[in-house]
């Protein structure tokens, strides 16, 4: 299956004989060329790895000449949309913007379930991860990696008591992450504390087999603590038990992760508090991998303040080494995971980490100072966490004592740990002590198994052969729910895939759903309930605050709300004006050798704004003067009547405005005022008219008098090309 970058992934050619799909390969990949220096562009890069075939790069990158240096790390993004046929369209658009690690999450309630589930219907907030829908999703990935040039990590989790049926699963179709951690499921889930173990035992078996990275579950205890920083200690204990116990079990140090999370976020000060910690982990697990993720237990519903504490979490990843940066998306506290936040947590890590290369070549970290002192602090307590485990008579009692996850810096307990019992929680009493003759017929087995002689210690022979040696005989059940499936879904929005018919959408196709942003001059409360009645108003369906701020008590607040449109755009009824080809620069330097044009140009009205217009005039910023074209500049703050002044006085063939200040509409008021001044004046049938500012569009300028009109992005050769086309007639 081949993907064209300028079509849209065909969901039904992903499901096109799914049953006999194998996946490409199994294991995990680190990214190619990582922290050999490299140039890109303009700039010699320390701490990146190779780049892609094809992707979209940062806004930024236009004044550096477009360049996409791709971080060392491998960048997680995170995705539960609760339908696999669009969680495979936004891994897509992830990828193409730097992911190479792609999450699924799974339903709360799956952890429960006793068994593998085949066939059922789709989860909420989540999903229920199948066959089908883990073998959908690995073979679109497939050919997103030949889209992008890079290969890509499917990841989601083993757990609850089906942990070793998921793990024989993920096996068979290709997953090459996943999560597993026994205290995940004790702690978290309430899963029995033994059966949690042994089960582990063979999920992890598993896993070294299928040469799946493990990501532990620790950081959970950041999520639910009430004083998270003060669990600094136990943190690195619930580490520790989980990765040397699956090293005993069979897994390669270098597949293990530490899910890192800082334990805090502003206002606390936390670069004080969790870079000691980062420090602290990398000194004590300096064998294995880190996984930094966000902290999300602070994260409100304020986007900017997600992506500021984001971005400070990854100057610590940066700081300290971090094998794998994920990122929650920033509306992970509004629990409305949107495909365009997906990718914005992607970009800021790329972002601050390209931002971040060879910093830390720079910056020292002081261990001879408080630094230092914390972290010796924070493993010593560690270290006392463990012998006191010991002491009691082991993790079990440890945790019927409820030593995990209280709001106590260790030895400190305030009586507020989760206490769980060895012989209750979900699955007790269903383990059972294997018969002497106890024999597996399978080639991945933990723990004792009585093979046949006849068999020469390979077990899978007494069956020719099982699912990991030959796939043929794994069994895919389809969906079994004859309403909730895939083919509905896709039938019910027939009319949205390859047709003229779109609709917004931020979760499911053609879910409808917009996001709207207004200041309301009311208190907070107010505010709300008048923003979902500006909706109602605005002919939105099901309208919701997903977050507002006070901007003070009186004076009025920000808000946004989300609504669904009731409407379809059909795009062959859009007008869309032909989009205009710049002439060459040689053939733009040879017409003004010809015929010379002059031009005179400034900042109009009240701004001060100077940038935008330099670079499109000077010679050393690719402006007109480069192709020839004389201009006369009056500064900023110019009149408008003195540069329509200045155009009569030389007898100037173009007057080049500039106002990047929109506020009343200023800009608008002073094209209008140009044109209406050119006219008054006798000149405007023999001087072109062009305005430039970042809120400005052709069609603005062209309603407001001007000739043309030129936006954020625009380049000298722009202008150049458009006043020698002008001149020819050649554009209206």
């Amino acid at each position: 299956m081949n993907l064209d970058p300028n079509k849209r992934l065909d969901v039904k050619e992903i499901l096109k004989d799914l049953e006999n799909y194998r996946p490409k390969r199994r294991g995990w990949h680190w990214r190619e060329g990582r922290n050999e220096p490299r140039t890109v562009g303009d700039f010699e890069y320390h701490e990146t790895s190779e780049g892609l075939k094809n992707s979209i790069p940062l806004p930024g990158s236009r004044g550096f000449g477009y360049i996409d240096p791709q971080p060392d790390c491998v960048i997680t993004t995170e995705i539960a949309s609760g339908r696999f046929e669009d969680d495979i369209r936004r891994m897509r658009m992830a990828a193409w913007h730097g992911a190479d690690h792609l999450m699924v999450i799974r339903t709360a309630g799956q952890s429960h379930i006793d068994s593998l589930i085949e066939g059922t219907t789709q989860g909420i907030g989540g999903i229920a991860v199948t066959r089908k829908q883990v073998r959908a999703t690995r073979k679109a990935l497939d050919a997103v990696e030949e889209e992008v040039g890079r290969l890509i990590n499917f990841h989601s989790y083993i757990s609850g008591v089906a942990g070793p049926d998921i793990a024989v699963m993920f096996a068979e179709e290709g997953v090459n992450g996943a999560h597993q951690d026994p205290q995940y499921n004790i702690l978290y889930r309430n899963v029995n504390m033994v059966r949690s173990f042994v089960d582990a035992c063979e999920a992890k078996k598993i896993m070294a087999w299928a040469d799946i990275l493990q990501i532990d579950g620790a950081h959970n205890a950041n999520a639910t603590a009430m004083k998270a920083w003060k669990v600094r200690p136990e943190l690195m204990v619930q580490h520790a038990i989980n990765s040397i116990f699956s090293r005993k079990v069979g897994l390669k140090p270098e597949n293990i992760a530490l899910s890192t999370v800082p334990p805090t976020a502003p206002p606390a000060p936390c670069m004080r508090l969790d870079l000691p910690y980062a420090v602290a982990l990398r000194d004590f697990f300096s064998d294995y991998k880190m996984r930094a993720q966000q902290n999300t237990k602070y994260m409100e519903s304020d986007l900017r303040e997600a992506s500021v504490t984001h971005t400070l979490n990854l100057v610590i990843s940066r700081l300290t080494s971090a094998d794998i940066q994920s990122t929650i998306t920033p509306d992970e506290g509004r629990n409305v995971p949107w495909h365009y936040n997906n990718v914005a947590g992607v970009n800021t890590a790329r972002h601050a980490l390209n931002g971040l290369d060879g910093f830390r070549e720079m910056v020292k970290l002081d261990r001879e100072g408080p630094l230092g002192d914390v972290v010796r602090e924070l493993k010593e307590r560690a270290v006392l966490f463990m012998e006191e485990i010991l002491e009691v008579g082991g993790y079990f009692k440890a945790v019927e004592d409820g030593f995990f996850v209280d709001s106590g810096y260790y030895p400190e307990r305030n009586g507020d740990g989760i206490a769980r019992q060895a012989d209750g929680g979900v699955g007790a009493g269903m383990l059972f002590q294997r018969d002497p003759d106890y024999f597996a017929p399978v080639s991945v087995h933990y723990g004792y198994n009585c093979i046949p002689e006849e068999f020469d210690g390979k077990a899978s022979a007494a069956i020719g052969g099982d699912t990991f040696e030959d796939p043929s005989k794994i069994i895919f059940i389809d969906e079994l729910d004859e309403h909730d499936n895939v083919n509905v879904r896709l039938a019910d929005l027939e009319k949205y895939y390859e047709t003229n018919l779109i609709k917004p959408e931020v979760e499911w196709r053609a879910d409808g759903i917009i996001a709207v942003n207004l200041f309301l001059p009311v208190d907070e409360r107010t505010a709300e309930f008048a923003a979902i009645k500006c909706g109602e108003k605005m002919g939105l369906e099901d309208v919701t605050v997903v977050h507002k701020l006070a901007m003070h008590p009186s004076e009025g607040t920000y808000v946004e709300f989300k609504g669904k449109v009731k409407f379809d755009i059909d795009i062959n009824e859009l007008v869309i004006p032909e989009k205009e080809e710049t002439l060459s620069e040689e053939e733009i330097r040879a017409d003004i050798a010809e015929n010379p044009i002059f031009v005179v140009a400034a900042t109009v009205g009240q701004d001060e704004h100077s940038v935008g217009l330099k670079e499109t005039l000077d010679i050393k910023h690719g402006g007109i003067e480069g192709y020839g074209i004389k201009y006369l500049y009056l500064g900023t703050s110019c009149p408008v009547e003195k540069l329509v002044d200045a155009a009569i006085e030389t007898n100037a063939d173009a007057i080049l405005a500039s106002t990047i200040i929109t506020h009343d509409d200023v800009h608008i008021k002073n094209m209008r005022k140009l044109h209406e001044l050119c006219v008054e004046k006798g000149i405007r049938d023999k001087v072109i008219l062009a305005c430039g500012g970042t809120q400005v569009t052709n069609e603005i300028a062209k309603d407001a008098g001007m000739d043309a009109g030129f936006g954020r992005g625009s380049k000298g050769i722009d202008v150049a090309s458009f006043l020698i086309k002008y001149r020819r007639g050649q554009v209206d």
